[in-house]
Formats: C-alpha cells, sequence, structure tokens
C-alpha cells in the first residue's frame, strides 16, 4: 500500500482579532438596552431579563481569550451584532476562495511544490460560502491547479475527513497529489446575542498538502500512519440555516439559523466518544497512548481537549503534549487541529508518533496518526 505524506500545512489569519473585553462590552451593551426596552414585560413577569456576561465567565466556560475574525465593527455594535461582509461580483474571487488560496500557497511553500503539482483540491469546511460552483473548484482555478476539485462538509471534523479522503484517492491513483483546504468564517453563523455561545468561534484558513510518502520533501513532512472516522447522528449541535430555510418566510430570523447546541449535553456526550475512537485506533494500530508525543486535538474547549487528553494517556496532558491554540483563535471548527498541528510540530524528531482529532457536530470524528518523517 502506497505511504503517503502531509508533506506541508499552511495558515491564513484575518487581519482582525476581538478580545474577550471588547466581545463582552458589546454583548452587556446590548443586554442593557434588550432590558430597558422590555422594562415593563420584565416586571411584569411576562419576559425574562437578560443576564450579562463577562471576561471571568468566557475563560472559565471556554478557555478562550480573543479571536481572529474578517470583519471587526459590526460585530461589536450592539445594533448590528454580526459580520457585515460585502457581497462580491461574480467575476470576482470569493472571500472564500481568497481565504484558502492564501491558506494554499503557505502550504504549497512549505511542502517545496507548485500548484501545478496539485490535481485534487478539496474544500473541506463548517461554513460554504455558497451551494455552487464548488469553492473548490474556484480555488483550483485561481491556484492554477490541475485535476479536479469538490467541496465536502463533515462540520468541524471537515478536515480529518478531507485528509482521509485525499489519502485514500492518492493510494487508487486518482490523484498524484492534494490539496485540502479548511477555509471558516464561523463568525456568519455565531449568534453574537445569546450569552452562552456569542464568544466560541472566530475565523481562519488552513490548508495542507498531500502527496506519497516518498516524494514528500523538507523538514515537515509527516507519515499518515493512519486514519479512522466515526459519525453519530445528533441534534445537540445544529444550524438549520440553508436556502430552503432562507426562502421560507416564517424562518427569518429565527436563532436556529444559526449555531445553537446543549453545551452540557455535548460534552458529556461528545468527551467519551472521542476518547474511545483514539484508544481504538491505537489499539488497531498496536500503539500505545505513552507512545504518542502529541496530540492535536480540535480546539473547541479547553476542559474537552483536557478531559479527552486525559482519558487517552490516563494522567493529565503536559502543555506540549497537547498544545492549545484557541486562547487566542477561539473555536475554529474544522481549522482548529490543523492549527495546532501546524504551529506545534517543528520541535519533534523524525520517527516521532502524533494524532490529529478533530470532532463536532453530526455527531463527527476523525482520528489521524501520523508519523514525523524527516
Amino acid at each position: 500500500m502506497t505511504a503517503i505524506a502531509i508533506s506541508g500545512t499552511g495558515l491564513y489569519t484575518p487581519p482582525y482579532s476581538i478580545s474577550n473585553e471588547e466581545l463582552v462590552a458589546s454583548f452587556n451593551a446590548y443586554v442593557k438596552r434588550y432590558n430597558a426596552s422590555h422594562a415593563t414585560e420584565i416586571a411584569a413577569g411576562k419576559r425574562p431579563a437578560l443576564a450579562e456576561s463577562s471576561t471571568e465567565f468566557v475563560v472559565k466556560a471556554s478557555g478562550i481569550k480573543s479571536r481572529f475574525v474578517v470583519e471587526k465593527d459590526h460585530i461589536l455594535d450592539p445594533d448590528v451584532m454580526c459580520p457585515r461582509i460585502p457581497e462580491r461580483a461574480n467575476d470576482q474571487l470569493s472571500i472564500l476562495a481568497e481565504m484558502s488560496v492564501a491558506a494554499a500557497k503557505d502550504a504549497l511553500a512549505q511542502a517545496g511544490r507548485k500548484a501545478s503539482d496539485i490535481d485534487c483540491v478539496i474544500v473541506a469546511c463548517s461554513n460554504l460560502q455558497r451551494a455552487y460552483p464548488a469553492i473548490a473548484i474556484e480555488v483550483q482555478n485561481a491556484l492554477g491547479c490541475g485535476g479536479f476539485g469538490f467541496d465536502m462538509n463533515v462540520a468541524c471534523s471537515s478536515a480529518t475527513f478531507g485528509m482521509q479522503a485525499a489519502a485514500d484517492m492518492i493510494r487508487a491513483g486518482n490523484a498524484h497529489a492534494a490539496l485540502v483546504v479548511n477555509p471558516e468564517i464561523c463568525s456568519g453563523h455565531l449568534n453574537f446575542r445569546d450569552r452562552d455561545s456569542h464568544f466560541i468561534f472566530g475565523d481562519v484558513a488552513t490548508a495542507s498538502v498531500l502527496e506519497p510518502a516518498s516524494s514528500a520533501r523538507g523538514k515537515h513532512a509527516w507519515e499518515i500512519v493512519s486514519t479512522k472516522l466515526k459519525t453519530q447522528f445528533s441534534n445537540n449541535i445544529r444550524n438549520n440555516f440553508g436556502f430552503l430555510n432562507r426562502a421560507a418566510p416564517e424562518g427569518a430570523g429565527k436563532s436556529d439559523k444559526l449555531f445553537v447546541q446543549e453545551g452540557r449535553k455535548v460534552f458529556k456526550e461528545v468527551v467519551p466518544m472521542v476518547a474511545e475512537l483514539i484508544l481504538q485506533h491505537l489499539a488497531e494500530m498496536k500503539i500505545e497512548p505513552s507512545g504518542i508525543k502529541r496530540f492535536w486535538l480540535h480546539q473547541a474547549n479547553l476542559g474537552m481537549n483536557e478531559f479527552i487528553a486525559r482519558r487517552v494517556l490516563g494522567r493529565d496532558p503536559s502543555p506540549a503534549e497537547a498544545p492549545v491554540i484557541l486562547d487566542t483563535y477561539a473555536n475554529t471548527s474544522s481549522a482548529g487541529s490543523v492549527i495546532a498541528f501546524h504551529k506545534y510540530n517543528d520541535d519533534l524528531a523524525a520517527g516521532d508518533l502524533g494524532v490529529i482529532c478533530s470532532f463536532g457536530a453530526g455527531y463527527s470524528a476523525g482520528s489521524v496518526i501520523v508519523k514525523k518523517i524527516g
């Protein structure tokens, strides 16, 4: 069987950052206005008052301290509280494609490859800008890649699912080298007026180059030892927005068209599922958990990551064993584990093993065991 490698990764970080302090100030301004405008109903017990947020609450609930976004001013405006991203003409590069191209160029440079070396482009993310034409085909065209491209969505697990799809196609001879891109504008589907979730997401794009390990170049190459995927249906994380919902008049303005979740249920159900997936995967490959040098986890929530790593290792992980980037990037959906991998792998030695793992809505989870080549 052909050995496949991740030969390069790339990262695009948006130009704007929002601190917890800024976000909480905006949210609390909205809460004060809401409670004042509905004071009579609230006093009569006909409407509940909204509770203010705090930076301490956000950090305790998530471990997040800031996030990057593609547009800042309108998110922080208490009268708007969502990004305003101008539409582009059809002959212009879309914003998702633009982010993808930036991350892809970074990954190609790290892999020592040209766009013309790529003959498969997969855009794998939670938040696609449109139904068609596929963003991947637009990225393929903008970069000058050959072959084919397509979009896929497995929510926060899209990156690891995309890696397996790309690796399988290369092994089957349907592609020579693949580019898996994860552009995420999560701020566009986040309800910034919901105290329990207004702080969760950030925007970013990541990219990975996959090719036969025999042709991978440079010190950044990692062989994919094995991949394992799992899905299990759940409504506990959901977003009902889509072109059919948007066309229905009764759907306008409803909060279920944005991100909604039952956070406690998600924690209770997803953490053991993901830990078990990793343990099963390692057991199938006859690898002891102690043999894994690093876990690049999804970066959804600090507590979830720590709990999963603890269940897998049987002890508390060190910061080096399970690096965290969500404190500055927040939850970036499919891109989170790739950001962690991109930023924290250079220090490992040839032969070291690691696990890239993502998990999220669906439920879905993907585990990719990798071994450093050079």
